[in-house]
């Protein structure tokens, strides 16, 4: 009896070049005799044309959890595309794919112009999958606990209001180290380190380093540098009861407003989320490519010829 395989296909259909990308990886798929998962009745009228005879493709809307049971999630977009894909595989532990058909896309594994080759490494299997480091986030206040949530990039706690001035503490293992007001506070993962946390002045962190990362946003004080922590500590960002109220943001997917007085209490995931990769070779490779870094020396680049 064959193997019934079947992938989820997470797409960011606004492009012309997105659209034709799912058509193509639709019909691949169906040629291999993989069944296909989609969560938009729109993406599936999209990559199922008049005269379509392939497997059928399945609608599964995000609520009745898509990924359960599939080979992977593949994802044609851009990091936030894949970062919406990751919602829905990491409960299952089902490996992400990403396939960047937006800007820098850094969690994308394969740029649109190797669209065949990463399809057909899917079909005959020739991937490997990395776990990358989760935070779990439990806002609390008065210690009673109003929510949980989780993010892969970062949970980022800002001011709700432009014109005021968050008044933020940082606690690591309970204790206090430094309070300042700011536009906000972010704590990311290795992972994060290349995304939101990056643009606000934090360092570039390793993926396989076991640690969080803690970078203040517009700090008014001097000490307000980014901190790296254990990936065992706890990173508590307590904001002041008397100042103005804020909101925690997941991977610019979870939103929630934070009265004064909340406690945002930040420590690594118990559940990662799981990346596919494709291609050996180390991160320094691929943060060279993906920020298209200049390796060579001042000299090499501007000697001229005589």
């Amino acid at each position: 009896m064959n193997e019934k395989r079947e992938v989820l296909l997470v797409v960011h259909p606004d492009r012309d070049a997105t659209r034709d990308a799912a058509r193509a990886v639709a019909a691949r798929l169906a040629d291999a005799g993989i069944r296909l998962r989609v969560t938009d009745e729109d993406v599936r009228e999209l990559i199922e044309p008049a005269g379509y005879d392939g497997p059928a493709c399945t609608v599964v809307a995000p609520h009745f959890d898509p990924a359960d049971g599939t080979e992977l999630v593949l994802v044609l977009g851009g990091d936030g595309t894949l970062l919406r894909a990751a919602e829905l595989a990491r409960p299952h532990g089902v490996p992400v794919l990403g396939v960047n058909m937006g800007r820098v896309g850094f969690l994308a594994e394969a740029d649109s112009d190797a669209l065949a080759d990463t399809v057909d490494r899917v079909v005959e299997r020739r991937y490997r999958v990395e776990e990358r480091m989760t935070v779990d986030v439990t806002v609390t206040v008065d210690g009673v606990a109003i929510m949980s949530t989780w993010a892969l990039n970062e949970a980022s706690v800002e001011k709700s209001s432009r014109e005021r001035v968050l008044d933020a503490l940082i606690e690591v293992d309970g204790r206090p180290v430094s309070s300042f007001g700011c536009d906000g506070v972010l704590c990311a993962t290795p992972t994060g380190s290349t995304a939101y946390a990056f643009s606000a002045g934090g360092p570039i962190i390793w993926p396989d380093v076991e640690a969080l990362l803690v970078v203040p946003s517009n700090a008014h004080a001097m000490f307000s540098r980014p901190l790296v922590v254990s990936r065992r500590s706890t990173i508590t960002v307590g904001i002041d009861p008397d100042g103005s109220p804020a909101v925690l943001t997941c991977d610019g997917l979870r939103s929630v407003q934070l009265p004064s007085g909340a406690r945002v209490q930040v420590v690594c995931g118990r559940v990662p989320v799981r990346l596919v990769r494709l291609w050996d070779g180390p991160f320094t490779d691929r943060l060279v490519h993906k920020f298209e870094l200049p390796v060579k020396s001042w000299r090499e680049r501007h000697t001229t010829a005589t």
